[in-house]
């Protein structure tokens, strides 16, 4: 890639069912950079996620998304896929009928354009390599995507996906909730694998664990549909020892939340799948 890709969040306000859950959000992210974000439960840390991946559920009212320059927020869902955004699902969906390897020899066809379509003997020596890193049963390749998966399993499937796609921007909402040691290593290796010029990262997280496995550059507090405080590594272990409350305080904030809890992001099922 010539140039560091470059992800910009400018004041952006979103609402669901009327109410308003991102009030005037700001962030800016380059290439080779990982920001986390944390904050109580309620304050809308995965509306940002699937806003920013255009779920249908969220509307955006104000402000502005961009990626390399062009205008996020008038892609379709597919399309901001292609173009290198990527969103490991806290809750990723079964698909029936569908095998991982076909669903991801898809995916990744989609990002490389017609006429420079994977080879079938490249995709599988590829998929074979990536998942052997993640220490994957080399099944996991033949069986319907995510079905019958534990969820530690559609969480290795998911950074699976991420090695294999490449993106330019990453969001993990949450991938290690539910997560052993062993499994929050494995996963946390796969990340950090990825860490390159060529890509940022956003990770939502509740949990200092994952964050010392892979090491911030920055983290953001986010409170009231809005960042409200950010700083370095230093930041999530002060949280992780003092809470929130001192934010709070600081700030002059009584409630934190935006009026209820987090929605995670679900593939609607009354959504047409994009064709490959």
């Amino acid at each position: 890639m010539a140039n560091k890709p470059e992800f910009i969040i400018d004041g952006l306000k979103a609402t669901v069912e009327g109410k308003e859950i991102l009030k005037g959000l700001s962030l800016k992210i380059k290439g080779g950079e990982v920001h986390a974000i944390m904050g109580p439960n309620g304050t809308g840390k995965s509306t940002l996620a699937s806003t920013i991946m255009g779920h249908p559920k969220y509307e955006v009212t104000e402000g502005s998304i961009s990626l390399n320059g062009e205008d996020v927020l008038d892609m379709a869902v597919d399309e901001r896929g292609r173009a290198g955004l990527f969103l490991a699902m806290q809750y990723p969906s079964e698909i029936t009928g569908v095998t991982n390897a076909d669903f991801l020899r898809s995916a990744i066809n989609a990002r490389r354009g017609e006429g420079n379509e994977i080879s079938l003997i490249k995709f599988i020596r590829l998929m074979e390599a990536k998942m052997k890193e993640l220490e994957m049963n080399p099944e996991f390749m033949h069986r319907y995507l995510n079905e019958g998966f534990s969820g530690g399993e559609k969480k290795r499937n998911e950074i699976l996906q991420m090695l294999l796609l490449e993106p330019s921007l990453v969001i993990l909402d949450e991938i290690d909730s539910g997560l052993d040691i062993d499994a929050l290593r494995i996963v946390a290796t796969g990340v950090n694998a990825m860490r390159t010029e060529d890509r940022g990262f956003l990770i939502i997280t509740h949990y200092q664990r994952l964050l010392n496995y892979i090491k911030p550059d920055f983290v953001h507090v986010m409170m009231q549909g809005r960042i409200v405080k950010s700083g370095g590594p230093e930041l999530s272990e002060r949280l992780e020892n003092e809470g929130y409350d001192w934010i709070k305080e600081e700030l002059g904030i009584d409630d934190e939340t935006v009026g209820g809890q987090d929605e995670e992001f679900k593939v609607p099922m009354n959504t047409t799948a994009p064709r490959y």
